[in-house]
């Protein structure tokens, strides 16, 4: 059967994003399209869940079928439809608050048991949708409205605990740059297994510390990385400008590896 050759705009609905100008879900919405239609993958067979936040009203801006769901609860919602249907790619989108702090027991055991989604976090270290609180990867220091002398807390390294959790595919990706982004979210929704892609996606309205000039500044890409090697990806996720002397913060494909599938696993009972 001849594979119908995609365009970004085929993924396009009329409806138009209501999210700030400048927010780097912009670039996750844009980058996710093109990765789409890079895999030419029918509209039909996309499934696209998120949770509450900014970042997942993305659903709604997507010509294929979504579903937004609540708060933190976005993974189990994914898993079952994985489950009730193997074949099709299900896309899981959501905010660092989303993911990482209601849902964060929900990618530790989806990332263990490999369920085969993709998930994509906008990662703007602030509570966007609620006007700008401390999130669970606030850097410390950083004042918000519930931290105004300075944040006191240790940031989550979601890259770190997905590792930990047995990931099967952990990536980061910068929103303002979207052609890196269209790579990494190819490879992660191409593999099989759970796939986490942190997006580092600027809040431009209630974070003025992580901005895009900040990152750019600190983002460099994993040239030269063996993906393959578990404690070298782990090093490397550590690197961050408050935990390593360097300042700098690794962008790309951090881990790779294969195993069977929870869905794979359960057909077999």
């Amino acid at each position: 059967m001849k594979v119908e050759v995609k365009k970004s705009a085929d993924y396009s609905v009329a409806r138009q994003p209501i999210w700030c100008p400048g927010c780097g879900d912009y670039g996750i919405l844009e980058a996710l399209k093109r990765a789409l239609a890079t895999l030419s993958i029918p509209n039909e067979d996309v499934v696209v869940v998120s949770g509450i936040g900014c970042s997942s009203q993305l659903p709604h801006f997507l010509k294929t079928y979504g579903i937004h769901g609540i708060h933190g609860r976005a993974i189990p919602i994914a898993t079952g439809v994985k489950l009730a249907n193997p074949k099709l790619h299900v896309i899981v989108v959501g905010g660092d608050g989303d993911g990482y702090g209601i849902g964060l027991n929900h990618m530790i055991h989806a990332a263990r048991r490999n369920v085969g989604v993709t998930y994509i976090v906008s990662n703007n270290q602030v509570y966007g949708l609620t006007t700008g609180q401390t999130s669970p990867t606030t850097l410390r220091g950083v004042k918000t409205k519930t931290t105004p002398w300075g944040s006191i807390d240790e940031p989550v390294n979601p890259l770190t605990l997905a590792l930990a959790a047995g990931a099967t595919f952990v990536a980061r990706g910068f929103s303002g740059d979207v052609q890196h982004l269209v790579e990494l979210f190819t490879e992660a929704i191409s593999h099989k297994g759970f796939a986490l892609v942190d997006v580092l996606s600027p809040c431009v309205t209630f974070n003025k510390v992580n901005t895009y000039e900040w990152f750019r500044a600190r983002v460099y890409k994993l040239d030269n990385h063996n993906a393959a090697d578990y404690l070298e990806a782990y090093r490397r996720a550590l690197e961050w400008p408050t935990l390593s002397p360097t300042g700098r913060i690794p962008i790309g494909l951090f881990y790779r590896s294969k195993k069977p599938t929870y869905e794979e696993e359960i057909s077999r009972l």
